[in-house]
């Protein structure tokens, strides 16, 4: 990170990929260690004869934690940004893991997985913020770019559960806090650049809206939006939650084959989001919304019908597909509401939190009456909500149609 010496002007250009890949590296560490987790349910299972309720109680701890919280945080770092407060996340995040890690009982893996979620609801308002200041303008590129170190966290996380934390046992997880420190410190050289760049830029008048459209329309379209990530968060806790259980009970894995497979799902998640930025700033924010939802439709449907390869493939397919959405999303409501960068961050953020974790609970609840295959047979229609998309305000048409104009 280039040193800045106190009161001269910040250049963002000469900073943006530097600031921009700190703050996605910090989003690896920070859902590497919340991904273990959901990664951890199988052993956690059976170590404490939980059922499927129970596991998912646990995700809905987690993820409502920091769904609650992190509009509030947002709201709050509007009016009064706190530039430390991203290391102030990551130590909540350590202390939440060792709970985690010599926990024994129950309720005690309850708070550490609360604990755990408080640092997210810290980390993702002002973070985004952070990648959203440091875009240099190319926000599609500066949230895909934030936005994919967290999907490689998630697909990390399963992956190193698999091969160190299930040979080892839970008190493993503990040493995980030494990536939670490493986040810390590079959290805290972010936060000087931020602080730095709040006093260059504090007497710089505000930046007109770009976008200036009735506050009905305005409504409707946040409400679309929200739909539209109540249908990706679903199924992606179906998955997340899931589907290590789905590949043992239907093609007879290992527990260990089954969290390479979610690292297969995962990292294709991660894949399609590096791509999905850089097709948001050219075509525009609406035209991946569309194609990223609706465009999983045919093989959501014919994922419960398919033999164990083609499982495999379509998982993978799913997962490029469906992973630009949130960054598009994200984007197209900041336009919708300029000057609440946090704000929308931490709404979207920990409506899709806490969306993923009554989800988690909900298909657990019927994972045991119904079977774990029934799950996916009902979440493959999911994606026909994707078609709500025809109700957002035409905005955001990318550099290529204004290259056109």
């Amino acid at each position: 990170m280039a040193d800045t010496a106190p009161g001269m002007p910040i250049k963002t250009e000469a900073t943006v990929f530097n600031i921009i890949m700190a703050i996605s590296f910090c989003h690896l560490l920070n859902d590497t260690m919340q991904s273990l987790i959901p990664a951890l349910y199988p052993m956690i299972k059976q170590s404490y004869a939980l059922d499927f309720a129970e596991i998912g109680l646990l995700g809905l701890v987690f993820q409502v934690t920091a769904s609650l919280l992190q509009p509030l945080i947002g709201i709050y770092t509007d009016k009064r940004p706190l530039p430390y407060s991203l290391a102030a996340g990551m130590s909540s995040t350590l202390i939440g893991l060792l709970l985690l890690a010599y926990a024994h009982s129950y309720w005690m893996l309850l708070v550490g997985a609360g604990v755990v979620g408080l640092g997210s609801a810290i980390f993702h308002p002002e973070s985004s913020r952070v990648a959203r200041l440091a875009s240099g303008g190319r926000h599609g590129l500066a949230q895909s770019l934030f936005q994919v170190g967290g999907n490689f966290g998630s697909a990390i996380g399963p992956l190193l559960a698999a091969f160190i934390v299930l040979p080892n046992g839970q008190t493993s997880v503990a040493w995980f806090c030494v990536i939670a420190l490493v986040g810390i410190a590079v959290l805290w050289r972010v936060g000087n650049w931020y602080a730095e760049n709040r006093r260059a830029n504090a007497k710089r008048p505000p930046a007109s809206p770009l976008v200036a459209l009735p506050r009905a329309v305005v409504i409707k379209a946040i409400c679309v939006l929200a739909l539209l990530v109540f249908s990706k968060y679903v199924y992606m806790a179906s998955i997340s939650s899931y589907y290590t259980f789905y590949m043992i009970e239907r093609f007879a894995v290992s527990v260990q084959q089954a969290q390479i497979l979610l690292f297969v799902f995962l990292g294709a998640v991660a894949v399609g989001t590096v791509a999905g930025g850089p097709i948001v700033d050219w075509f525009g924010t609406k035209f991946v919304i569309w194609f990223s939802i609706l465009g999983t439709l045919p093989f959501t449907l014919a994922l419960p019908y398919v033999g164990f390869y083609p499982t495999v493939v379509l998982t993978f397919i799913i997962g490029v597909i469906l992973a630009s959405a949130f960054s598009a999303i994200v984007v197209f409501a900041q336009e919708l509401v300029p000057g609440r960068v946090g704000m929308i961050a931490g709404l979207f953020f920990g409506f899709a939190f806490g969306i993923g974790g009554i989800a988690a609970a909900i298909l657990g609840v019927v994972a045991d009456h119904y079977g774990i295959e029934f799950v996916y047979r009902l979440c493959s229609y999911l994606p026909l909500i994707g078609l709500m998309t025809v109700f957002l305000p035409d905005i955001g048409k990318g550099r290529r149609h204004l290259a056109r104009t």
